[in-house]
């Protein structure tokens, strides 16, 4: 498949790290409002967010903090190391 002409977004959040539905559907929607308001910035191409590791055991509110935190450092990286320069 041929690299799209713009950014696209992929989402993996399993159950084996994250087992709770709520949580899952909450870091879905982190991902995909974080990365929707960067996109016009984004370089072209497809970006998949997958957990690598169990989340943490905290509030819900708490989780969504640090999921958005941590995905926005990893767009920014992303609008970085397109930059010429």
């Amino acid at each position: 498949m041929a690299p799209s002409a713009q950014p696209r977004l992929g989402l993996v959040v399993g159950k084996r790290y994250a087992p709770l539905s709520v949580s899952r559907a909450a870091l879905k929607r982190v991902a995909r409002e974080a990365f929707r308001l960067r996109r016009a910035e984004l370089p072209a191409g497809d970006y998949v967010f997958r957990l690598h590791a169990r989340i943490p055991s905290c509030s819900l509110t708490e989780l969504k903090r640090q999921a958005r935190q941590e995905i926005d450092a990893h767009l920014a990286r992303a609008m970085k190391a397109n930059r010429p320069g």
